[in-house]
């Protein structure tokens, strides 16, 4: 564990000793941006640094439903509604569905987000479509992320597409795909709204592809309406207006980024002598990965890469490479060369 003064981002400086950080979330790097970050404090000086009303209050700022639309037609949804977190968001979502009319299931890999107390995580689709059969008859609701790590869900979702998806509600985490995959950004959710479930419902943290400190979730009008109705959604602090105007007013920064992390993705890919030693889904920038030594090797270099037990300490190790818009063609290279010169 490092211990640092301020955001990481390409390069940090610990001990005395310059590393190249290829780690954490911020995919486009927006956050250390300066052009992202002037239109960011443009827009605190409009909103305010916080807005701690309820979204229910008789005084309302437009930013929030403007923001929605946006985003709604963004991501190909009929609605949605941001909140202070992603966090949040799948919380108020698995809430409204935790109790008895309905039948719940965790694909695997499903992040803790959309958990509601001790609930069984599948290790396996097979297991999982087995039960659902059992239970005929009951209103069922799948849980799974988008961006599962290994490759199995995103882009494809061949899991899924196993799955007597007519008499299923979906539930997606988004939150390492909105802002990244899909056309535009706009993530999964048209192309699982194309697989013709029940009824999908997908909640992100729009922190991970927009670089703002809120979340979002996406679904049909009439259950988003619901949502509103809720005391997640009446009793919380919403997202704040300069975050979420600054979405807006970044569109083309955050296009171009988007472009440029694709980019340097495909040149390390390229540059890599084997891409099968780790585990990647396509087009995504991650590559995960289960060897301490490697990540030892890679800090005695001077690379440092994601590598800590998640949510808890007693979770699976989580070891990942992750490339970002940030990074330039000097540190990719930098990169593929130390690790094409490891033994692992």
């Amino acid at each position: 564990m490092f211990t640092i003064d301020e955001f990481p981002g390409r390069e940090l400086k610990i001990n005395g000793k310059d590393y190249l950080y290829f780690g954490g979330t911020s995919y486009l790097g927006l956050q250390t941006d300066t052009k992202f970050q002037s239109l960011f404090i443009e827009n605190i000086k409009k909103y305010g640094t916080t807005y701690s009303a309820s979204r229910k209050s008789n005084i309302r700022i437009s930013i929030f439903d403007e923001s929605e639309l946006y985003l709604s037609k963004l991501v190909g949804s009929e609605a949605c509604i941001t909140m202070s977190s992603g966090y949040l968001a799948g919380q108020l979502v698995c809430d409204f569905f935790n109790h008895t009319d309905y039948q719940l299931y965790y694909a695997p890999n499903t992040h803790s987000a959309l958990f509601r107390g001790q609930q069984k995580v599948y290790t396996n689709w097979k297991e999982l479509k087995n039960d659902i059969k059992k239970n005929q008859g009951k209103n069922h609701i799948v849980f799974l992320d988008s961006i599962d790590f290994n490759g199995n869900n995103y882009p494809n979702f061949k899991p899924l597409q196993d799955l007597p998806l007519k008499d299923i509600i979906l539930i997606i985490d988004d939150s390492h795909g909105i802002g990244i995959t899909g056309d535009n950004g706009g993530g999964s959710y048209s192309f699982i709204k194309s697989l013709k479930p029940k009824e999908l419902l997908v909640s992100s943290s729009l922190g991970k592809g927009f670089g703002i400190q809120a979340g979002a979730i996406f679904g049909a009008k009439h259950r988003i309406e619901k949502f509103k109705e809720t005391q997640f959604y009446g009793g919380s602090s919403p997202a704040t207006p300069a975050s979420l105007a600054t979405i807006l007013d970044a569109q083309y920064l955050t296009a171009d980024k988007r472009a440029l992390l694709n980019r340097n993705t495909a040149l390390f890919l390229t540059n890599l002598s084997d891409p099968s030693l780790f585990l990647t889904t396509k087009s995504h920038p991650t590559f995960s990965f289960q060897n301490e030594t490697l990540t030892m090797q890679l800090e005695e270099k001077g690379i440092l890469v994601t590598n800590f037990r998640y949510p808890t300490k007693d979770d699976t190790l989580m070891s990942r490479i992750v490339i970002s818009a940030s990074h330039t063609t000097e540190d990719i290279i930098t990169l593929c060369n130390i690790l094409n010169s490891l033994s692992f």
